[in-house]
This record gives C-alpha cells, sequence and structure tokens, in this order.
C-alpha cells in the first residue's frame, strides 16, 4: 500500500503536476494540502480522470483547503479536526481505506498573527495529539500525513535557513511534536533516513532549490502496527524540479500487505 502527501500550493493551478506526480507513483491514497479554492471550484473532474476518486474540503478566501485522492474504495470519517466547533479552517480530512486510519492535515504556519496566530498552532496541535491518542487507545492502525509545519530536530532545515524565532523551529513547537512522537507515533522517514542525513521537502521560491536550502516540514507519522509495515518512504523531488512548481514536494510511504 502507497501513501503519498503533496502540498501543491493552489490546487488548480498544479493539477498537471498532480496528474503526472500520479501517473509516475501511482499512489493508493494521495492527501493534498493548501488548495486555496472553495470545495465547489476544486478540479475533480479533470484529476478524476486519471482514475482517482476524491474528496475535497476547501474554504473561502482562498487559503488553506484539504483533499484526497484514492484509487481504492475508501470512506470519508472527518473534515474538521475535532477539538474546537468554532475552528472553520479547512486543514484536515480522515479517511478509512484498506483497513487502516489516514489522516491528511495542514498545520498552521504559526508565524502569522502574532501571539494569537503562534497559540493556535499550538493548540491545533494538541486537538492532534488527542485525536491519535484516542486511535491508538482504540488500537487503530493510524497513518498521518501532511504539511506539518514543524521541523523536528536542526538538520531538517539547511543552515541558516530559518531564525531561531520562527514558528517552525521553536522549542514550544518541536515539544509538542515529541508529545505526538511519545504517543508511539514513528517519524517515517527518520526510521529508515536517521540523522543527521539531510533531507528537505520545502524549498521557497528563488534559488533556495537550486542551493538545496530547504526545510522538511513534511512528514508521515505512523502507529506502532503499520510502522512495523513500513518498507520505503521517500521523497520525490521531481515535481519541485517542474516548471510553475509549488514549494513543496510529496512524500511517500510504502506499507507490506
Amino acid at each position: 500500500m502507497r501513501l503519498a502527501s503533496f502540498n501543491v500550493n493552489s490546487v488548480r493551478k498544479r493539477a498537471p503536476h498532480i496528474l503526472r506526480f500520479l501517473a509516475r507513483q501511482q499512489p493508493d491514497l494521495l492527501f493534498l494540502q493548501e488548495l486555496k479554492c472553495r470545495t465547489e471550484e476544486f478540479p475533480g473532474v479533470e484529476l478524476a480522470a486519471s482514475g482517482y476518486q476524491f474528496r475535497a474540503v476547501g474554504q473561502p478566501g482562498g487559503r488553506n483547503g484539504v483533499a484526497v485522492l484514492a484509487r481504492i474504495p475508501f470512506e470519508v470519517v472527518s473534515e474538521a479536526l475535532p477539538g474546537d466547533d468554532a475552528d472553520s479552517q479547512a486543514r484536515f480530512i480522515e479517511v478509512k481505506a484498506a483497513g487502516i486510519h489516514a489522516a491528511g492535515i495542514y498545520l498552521p504556519n504559526g508565524n502569522s498573527g502574532g501571539d494569537e496566530g503562534y497559540l493556535y498552532k499550538l493548540t491545533w496541535m494538541e486537538r492532534l495529539r488527542r485525536l491519535a491518542q484516542a486511535r491508538l487507545d482504540a488500537f487503530t492502525p493510524l497513518a498521518i500525513l501532511g504539511d506539518f509545519n514543524v521541523c523536528p530536530a536542526a538538520q531538517d532545515l539547511a543552515p541558516g535557513t530559518l531564525p531561531p524565532t520562527d514558528a517552525l523551529v521553536r522549542p514550544e513547537t518541536r515539544a509538542a511534536w515529541r508529545a505526538l512522537e511519545h504517543l508511539g507515533l514513528t517519524d517515517a522517514l527518520r526510521a529508515l533516513h536517521p540523522l543527521p542525513e539531510r533531507i528537505y521537502t520545502y524549498w521557497d521560491y528563488g534559488s533556495a532549490f537550486e542551493r538545496n536550502a530547504g526545510l522538511r516540514i513534511d512528514h508521515a507519522l505512523l502507529s506502532a502496527e503499520l510502522a512495523e509495515r513500513l518498507e520505503a518512504c521517500t521523497v520525490d523531488v521531481d515535481p519541485r524540479a517542474e516548471e510553475q512548481p509549488s514549494d513543496h514536494t510529496p512524500v511517500l510511504i510504502d506499507l507490506a500487505d
């Protein structure tokens, strides 16, 4: 079983990139982030022509948004992260497929909105931790994939890329990440590519990609049952090298049957 995550930074602009990625990598489930469109504006007809079913959760105002594309049957469990009924930002989708629960997330960046914006990030991470805890307590095989907007370690960003005050690397952010790991979730990439190896999933526009001045902020966390099935975790840099790319590139994990 192959799962993938891709922050597309505008799904309508990157539909050709997504189609090429699907044809080349053929994931069973692909989670998209940062759709930047309303639900009804999602290019479902174009993407469905590839043979994938979809479910999109958009948001007015050209911000946020998540979706799942699937070539296997799936059931939507939730389109919103539990814990705050007033939270209207489209950042979460959870599905059940092939006997597992898989969640696609677009975790808040935390650098905008001052203290309130950063508090929203930390609160969102705590809500995610509580959801993961509930799934693990029920012995539910769980994968969480997406743009976490967290560099867990110093080796997850190129030297000098971010100041220590950036929300992606602040001690509180990394502590919230460790709280997820301490539940028993495994960072799929680091399980197979341990520190100090540097692998990035995001490069800002400009010359960052050519200089490999990147960040690792797109992740896959796995429950123990799925970590035991983990065969590969790779970062596909090809979409980032294409014309008019997203600033992120996909992460893929392969699970044994």
